[in-house]
């Protein structure tokens, strides 16, 4: 049994779950999810990228199950601050297995109640001072 970090992102705000990495083997970057796998009901998500073990972004348009080094210009993997200059970077293919560490989950249609009640998660109370501003005014 592998575990497999997932943030799931929603209007601003980011949730980590852990999880088996067993529900989303073999799905791809931009493929979507039922949120009944994660114990999200109602909720569907969308794979938006992450990381393998190693700290190698996923990359959508890398191919196959493993780590390869590509010729970059832009976009993920990459920090060029000179403009066309290529750089051959290692990443991660865009398929979820069992060297995929982290993965990065955007919401797309929320169900009836919030990720934080379904994961169970407390919202934390106002600091005391606070309490005590609003009480005098």
């Amino acid at each position: 049994m592998v575990d497999v970090k997932l943030c799931i992102g929603n209007k601003g705000k980011s949730y980590n779950i852990v999880q088996d990495i067993e529900n989303f083997k073999g799905k791809k970057i931009h493929d979507k999810i039922s949120g009944e796998a994660m114990g999200l009901s109602g909720y569907e998500l969308e794979i938006t990228g992450g990381s393998d073990k190693a700290g190698f972004p996923l990359r959508f348009d890398v191919s196959g199950v493993l780590r390869k080094k590509i010729l970059i210009v832009t976009g993920v993997g990459t920090r060029n601050k000179d403009k066309g200059k290529k750089v051959r970077k290692t990443v991660a293919s865009n398929k979820l297995n069992d060297y995929t560490a982290q993965v990065n989950l955007k919401v797309i249609k929320a169900g009836q109640k919030s990720i934080e009640e379904l994961i169970g998660i407390v919202p934390k109370e106002a600091p005391a001072k606070a309490k005590e501003l609003k009480a005098e005014a």
